[in-house]
């Protein structure tokens, strides 16, 4: 199964890897980063064990959601392929959301 990033959730990884290299260090931006992408690889083995989001229901895309750590990894299947469409830091008002 091909795992795909949307350009909003690229740059939401990217963002984050940069908040945490400025307030943290390169080494615990990157073990943050490591840890979510490790996550959307383990997706291909569990593609439909994970909760349907239910900010994003009214889509009615199917989007669901795999939490590692403070990040919420929304992702939705289509055919043959994993689609993350965002990585969204929990803390956060849901509402802000993208799918």
């Amino acid at each position: 199964m091909q795992i795909t990033f949307t350009a909003t959730a690229k740059s939401h990884l990217k963002d984050i890897h940069n908040y945490y290299k400025n307030v943290a260090s390169v080494r615990v931006a990157n073990s943050i980063k490591k840890k979510i992408i490790g996550a959307i690889k383990d997706l291909t083995n569990f593609i439909n064990k994970y909760q349907e989001e239910e900010y994003l229901k009214k889509m009615n895309l199917e989007h669901r959601r795999l939490i590692e750590g403070n990040y919420k990894i929304i992702y939705r299947v289509e055919k043959k392929q994993i689609i993350v469409t965002d990585i969204f830091d929990s803390r956060q008002d849901p509402t802000k959301m993208n799918g």
